[in-house]
């Protein structure tokens, strides 16, 4: 039986499994994101920023992102430090799910990583909408990308469960 492996594949293949690993490793990050919003008092948030931003903002008093940061920081409240908690860590569990269950070649995993990608991406088109920003506009196109991956992928699997006779993965040698 042929040995099959993560990265196995023609190069869409590769690209779809790496795009998931990096999703992946996104929610494992907003998963330790939460759980600091949630050990982490919003006024020791605030001090940390500072910390980090300050040799930044002597440099350059006027760099964007340190300033964001800090004005963010400072506004922060418990309720906010809550919500961003419990957002981080809803959103970073149901990514690492959805990608663990792609990768393990399940059905049912394709629509619903579509259909949480396209919210995000609702929510995101919403946010710079309001305020734009970079970073948000290329993490969209990045989840843009994925869920046409993530459709072609789901259609090529559809087909290989329906012949199994055409999925090289299940040959014998």
């Amino acid at each position: 039986m042929m040995q099959r492996t993560l990265f196995a594949g023609n190069w869409l293949d590769k690209t779809f499994k790496v795009s998931l690993v990096l999703k992946g490793l996104d929610g494992l990050l907003e998963l330790v994101g939460g759980i600091l919003f949630l050990l982490v008092p919003p006024d020791r948030i605030g001090s940390l920023v500072r910390v980090i931003t300050q040799h930044e903002l002597i440099e350059d008093p006027g760099d964007l992102v340190a300033n964001a940061l800090r004005d963010a920081a400072g506004a922060m409240t418990v309720s906010a430090s809550i919500f961003a908690a419990v957002y981080l860590l809803l959103h970073g569990l149901v990514k690492i799910v959805l990608v663990w269950a792609v990768l393990r070649d399940k059905l049912w995993a394709y629509p619903w990583m579509i259909a949480f990608l396209l919210a995000f991406i609702v929510y995101q088109g919403y946010q710079m909408a309001v305020a734009f920003s970079w970073a948000m506009a290329l993490l969209t196109v990045f989840d843009i990308f994925i869920v046409w991956l993530t459709w072609h992928e789901y259609g090529a699997h559809k087909t290989r469960s329906a012949d199994p006779a055409e999925d090289p993965r299940r040959r014998q040698a």
